[in-house]
């Protein structure tokens, strides 16, 4: 199996202005400072951190719901950022996203094979049986019955509609998926086999993964590479096993001493954070994590950390060691 890249991502940002009232300057609200990173075919890149972090954002920048407002966005080998929206349009069908809400992006009035069917009316000039056909290959391929075809969204349960997203998701037979949150709605019990299809598509279809999660049990279980965002930013990178046995960041040390592990006999201590996050609209100076981390020092709040080589991991952080 290839792992050639087919998205780039150097330095993206994405800035909102937010009005303060008619004699004041806008305010600007950095949710994503500059991320750097690749995906390649056939690879998981999770993406974790707390809310706010900018993991959303990074996603519409990547399926091209958003633009960035700094930085270049490449997708095999073409920075997408500077195409015109007709250009940008034959990009569309490249990424492809799952919400983690499957019943609220399905239309409710709408049978599902009407609903797989739906893009490739859109995008494509296939007849109406090719149209057809491919809906009902796909949901076979998802997992679902022939019969599921005529039926509405609310008879369906809350794996089954993920498995449909997923389903409508690949129906332009797109070469990146974006993942939001995709099993953080579902039970416990349903998580692993929708988890266990995700896995299986990839290896079927060599695709690339944008994985975006909180949950970090479930991280462990899909990601080939995690990065760690932390107020916009990335704070440390690297192969999933590097990066949840020998984390270096402090922020990454607090995430993982906060998983639960199946084993009674392994001592784990706990790391508490202080406080809350920031706020992207008034973020401390330096390195943004200054004021909750355990281990400042005082260069800290006085420079902003440059992401580096340590270990094996690229880390934002002034006193992170080897």
């Amino acid at each position: 199996m290839k792992h050639e890249v087919v998205l780039e991502a150097d330095n993206i940002a994405r800035h909102y202005y937010v009005s303060r009232g008619t004699f004041k300057d806008p305010a600007v609200v950095k949710a994503l400072d500059g991320a750097s990173f690749s995906l390649q075919r056939g690879k998981t890149l999770a993406v974790v951190g707390e809310s706010g972090c900018g993991k959303s954002t990074l996603a519409r920048l990547v399926t091209m719901i958003e633009e960035p407002t700094s930085g270049v966005l490449k997708i095999d080998g073409v920075d997408i950022a500077n195409l015109s929206p007709a250009e940008r349009r034959g990009y569309h069908s490249k990424v492809q996203i799952v919400f983690q809400d499957p019943y609220g992006s399905l239309n409710p009035r709408q049978k599902i094979g009407h609903a797989l069917e739906e893009p490739l009316l859109v995008n494509t000039e296939k007849t109406k049986a090719e149209r057809e056909k491919l809906a009902r290959e796909m949901l076979d391929m998802v997992g679902l019955r022939p019969e599921h075809y005529d039926r509405y969204p609310h008879m369906f349960s809350g794996g089954q509609r993920q498995r449909i997203a997923v389903a409508r998701a690949l129906m332009l037979e797109p070469e990146i998926l974006v993942l939001d949150e995709p099993v953080s709605a579902l039970d416990v019990s349903i998580q692993a086999q929708i988890l266990n299809l995700i896995a299986e598509l990839q290896e079927r279809l060599n695709l690339a993964y944008l994985f975006i999660s909180h949950d970090l049990s479930v991280v462990h279980h899909i990601a080939d590479d995690v990065m760690v965002m932390y107020l916009g930013v990335p704070v440390e990178s690297g192969s999933r096993d590097t990066v949840f046995e020998n984390p270096k960041h402090p922020y990454t040390q607090a995430l993982l001493s906060a998983t639960p592990v199946a084993d009674p006999f392994k001592e784990k201590k706990r790391i508490v954070l202080k406080g809350e996050l920031p706020s992207p609209m008034n973020p401390p100076s330096g390195c943004t994590f200054h004021p909750r981390c355990p281990v400042v020092t005082d260069v800290c709040p006085k420079e902003v950390p440059l992401i580096r080589p340590v270990g094996e991991s690229m880390v934002a952080c002034h006193v992170a060691k080897p």
